[in-house]
């Protein structure tokens, strides 16, 4: 068998694997340490509170999280065929990551981009995703290897999601991803300002440690769709450090401002 009909039978294996999956977002970043990977954990989980069967898939493979703040650092797989397990966080919500694999989490990946190319691609071939409602895959900042890797695998991309804060170099790169979806012809779903002035713990008003704005402004210049701003609380930290989504926590601000806007993702 050549290689080109090899390729055409692990394509159409891919695309049957991902038959049962009705939405797919990735959720990106032009830059790190701005909440790319908090947005993401929280909105799938969010989406299995509303009774979604949601997978979270993480392919940032050097500097995987979601396994840290979901608490499953200590996962065992089980599995009764041949594809790859994924772990269950909730009945009705599963994951995915390079975690999963490293000895320890101090455990460094060192790998070139083909390898990184392969693996991503056993992870939508060879992971048992079954039927679910959406799959959300959380990219390393940037618009290199992985997240490219992922749209160019997946023809049926639902749309991406692009988180920024409102600093000035986050806005540059968060500007370049926007570009990145354009030009692959990606659906655009829209931005999201994160980190968008601090709640005070002890006054609950708002200072706006990093600016904030931004985001809202990308959007109108470039007539994009502005999904909503979250601001930064402290128990957010802590909520992450912990292996819990802060969306569980009903009296923050940023709660209540992330479920509006998972309220207009779930609507598209």
């Amino acid at each position: 068998m050549d290689k080109k009909n090899i390729n055409l039978q692990d394509d159409e294996k891919l695309k049957d694997n991902l038959s049962g999956i009705k939405k797919k977002f990735i959720v990106l970043s032009g830059k790190g340490g701005v909440g790319k990977t908090t947005v993401a954990v929280n909105l799938a989980y969010s989406l299995a509170l509303k009774n979604y069967k949601v997978g979270l898939l993480d392919v940032d493979i050097h500097g995987p999280n979601v396994v840290k703040m979901l608490g499953i650092d200590n996962a065992v797989f089980e599995s009764d065929d041949s594809r790859i397990p994924t772990i269950k966080v909730l009945q009705n919500l599963e994951v995915m990551s390079m975690a999963l694999f490293l000895e320890n989490s101090d455990t460094p990946v060192i790998w070139r981009g083909p390898l990184k190319i392969k693996l991503i691609r056993q992870f939508l071939e060879d992971v048992n995703w079954g039927s679910l409602d959406y799959l959300i895959i959380d990219s390393p900042p940037g618009t290199g290897d992985e997240p490219l890797s992922v749209i160019q695998l997946i023809s049926d991309l639902s749309g991406a999601i692009i988180v920024t804060t409102p600093q000035e170099v986050a806005v540059l790169d968060a500007r370049k991803s926007i570009e990145f979806v354009k030009q692959l012809k990606v659906p655009f779903i829209g931005l999201i300002e994160n980190m968008s002035g601090l709640v005070c713990p002890h006054c609950g008003g708002k200072i706006d440690l990093f600016k904030s704005g931004s985001g809202k402004k990308i959007a109108s210049d470039l007539n994009i769709d502005f999904l909503g701003d979250i601001p930064l609380e402290p128990d957010i930290v802590v909520s992450s450090d912990q292996g819990r989504a802060f969306i569980k926590d009903n009296n923050l601000i940023a709660t209540q401002n992330f479920m509006q806007i998972v309220n207009k993702i779930e609507k598209i």
